[in-house]
């Protein structure tokens, strides 16, 4: 048995029901589970992929990525989805990493991969929507395949491959098996009461395991129907939550509040939302109770790539304590411990560590990471916490120097070592500071060499076409000295604090 399985035992009970709506096309589940038969054929017949083998997607959600992750599971290959976010540079680095056997592209992002030279040096390329020169013509080789209804994937088999960042900024990829999948789903079905009676909206990217596994996998496991949102528009959110009676949504803290300033947000209908969850970021305390006063219960979460991500979270029933991550989820177990490992005092602040069967099996090729990450099979997530006097997790901060700007990871030491770079910075640091919209922006504090006159507008210029957009700074703080620990190590703290306290300006 595999994943794959959910599809056609959905088909069988519900073959006409939607399993899949999205760009106003439907995807019944029999119509699901034929596709995927379709595909696997093609994987494994016309391609001949084996077990073991990553394919990559590049891509914006639509139903063919989950269709394609369901075949990957089938015939035992593992599902690689790739940030679209980011530029072709950092694709070719993920894909030297996982070193994928075919790359499947959506046609806006192929130019971009062949003209890094992909075709020649990388794995085979397919590109969806037509044939495309030099390409394998994804639709006409699936619609020619043959069907395949059995297939070699089984539950203890990896099947995803999801991409993540330690605090040294380099990629990591977290592997999980289908086993994981699986009990994932099931702590996200206890965490929302989801049945097959359940209407999702996603608008979440799939290549986050945040759009892909709290409620889209989670809800064809359970039979429901899900929407998917190519990527998020504000007004296109609130139509769709309206008009397809969607009952439970998954939305991070930068959406909320680009849906609450559309116009027609307090007429909405929302009587079907039986609740939305949200989570990746410091949750403002304001916009949860804005929500919650239009009777929408609002849910955290608490989690990561390497978690699966569900692992703490809270119901609805706990919705009035706002700023709590929850309750460990039911097919987990979690500690709070002290640097040396031990079990701290009830109250007392710890590292949070994770276990259960949905945690990654490791680190894709990185054993010294997986080493340092999971410990007897729990796992360490950098971040310290402590439980109130009802048992709900509490997030203090974070042990990682992550960014966590509008629900996406920022990494400052990759964005230290491009500013590093140039001559005339002696020394850079790159710090999270609050923002009201996003969360949290990165700054870069930076010390300029003697002599050296640098403008705000040219050192933001030394990202351009080397990390996403999203990722570049959004201010640069120019300072004489960054202050350091007597071994020389950056005291972030201090710098954080005065990227809080000083406005931009340009070098003097």
């Amino acid at each position: 048995m595999n994943l794959s399985d959910w599809i056609e035992r959905w088909a069988g009970f519900s073959a006409d029901k939607p399993a899949l709506r999205y760009e106003g096309a439907e995807l019944s589940y029999g119509g699901l589970a034929r596709h995927i038969a379709r595909i696997s054929g093609a994987l494994s017949g016309t391609l001949g992929i084996r077990r073991g083998e990553r394919v990559a997607w590049l891509g914006l959600n639509n139903a063919e990525s989950i269709a394609l992750l369901f075949a990957c599971a089938r015939v035992g290959a593992i599902f690689t989805p790739l940030n679209w976010r980011l530029t072709p540079v950092e694709h070719l680095a993920l894909m030297a990493d996982s070193q994928p056997s075919l790359l499947v592209v959506e046609p806006e992002f192929a130019d971009a991969i062949a003209a890094k030279k992909v075709v020649v040096t990388g794995p085979r390329l397919a590109c969806t929507g037509g044939p495309r020169a030099g390409w394998l013509d994804w639709d006409a080789m699936v619609e020619a395949a043959p069907l395949l209804g059995g297939g070699e994937g089984r539950y203890d088999d990896p099947v995803l491959l999801c991409y993540t960042s330690g605090t040294t900024g380099q990629p990591k990829g977290a592997v999980h098996t289908q086993d994981g999948m699986l009990w994932n789903a099931v702590n996200s079905t206890q965490m929302h009461d989801l049945t097959s009676q359940d209407r999702v909206l996603t608008t979440l990217p799939i290549f986050h395991v945040g759009g892909l596994n709290i409620q889209t996998m989670p809800a064809l496991h359970a039979g429901a129907t899900v929407t998917l949102h190519r990527r998020f528009d504000a007004a296109t959110t609130l139509r769709t939550l309206v008009d397809e009676r969607i009952t439970l949504a998954v939305l991070v803290p930068t959406q909320l509040d680009l849906l609450l300033a559309e116009p027609g947000w307090n007429a909405a209908d929302l009587s079907a939302l039986r609740c939305i969850t949200t989570g990746s970021t410091i949750i403002p305390a304001g916009l949860v109770r804005t929500i919650q006063a239009r009777g929408i219960p609002v849910i955290q979460i608490f989690g990561s790539t390497e978690t699966g991500p569900v692992a703490v979270f809270q119901r609805v029933a706990d919705s009035g304590k706002v700023g709590v991550a929850g309750h460990c989820a039911v097919h987990c177990e979690m500690r709070l411990v002290d640097g040396d490992g031990n079990d701290v005092a009830p109250g007392q602040s710890g590292e949070v560590l994770i276990k259960g069967r949905n945690i990654m099996i490791g680190y894709w090729r990185d054993e010294a990471a997986t080493r340092a990450a999971l410990k007897d099979g729990w796992f360490a997530t950098g971040d310290i916490g402590h439980l109130d006097g009802d048992g709900f997790l509490i997030i203090d901060d974070r042990k990682k120097e992550m960014i966590i700007s509008g629900g996406e990871n920022i990494f400052p030491a990759a964005l230290e070592a491009i500013l590093t770079e140039c001559p005339d910075i002696e020394e850079a640091a790159v710090v999270g500071r609050p923002d009201e919209r996003w969360g949290e922006i990165p700054v870069a504090v930076v010390v300029p060499r003697p002599g050296a006159r640098l403008t705000e507008e040219g050192v933001l210029a030394l990202f351009q076409d080397k990390v996403a957009r999203y990722k570049h700074p959004r201010a640069v703080i120019f300072t004489d000295h960054l202050p350091r620990t007597s071994i020389g190590k950056l005291v972030k703290a201090d710098i954080r604090k005065l990227a809080r306290q000083t406005p931009p300006a340009s070098s003097p």
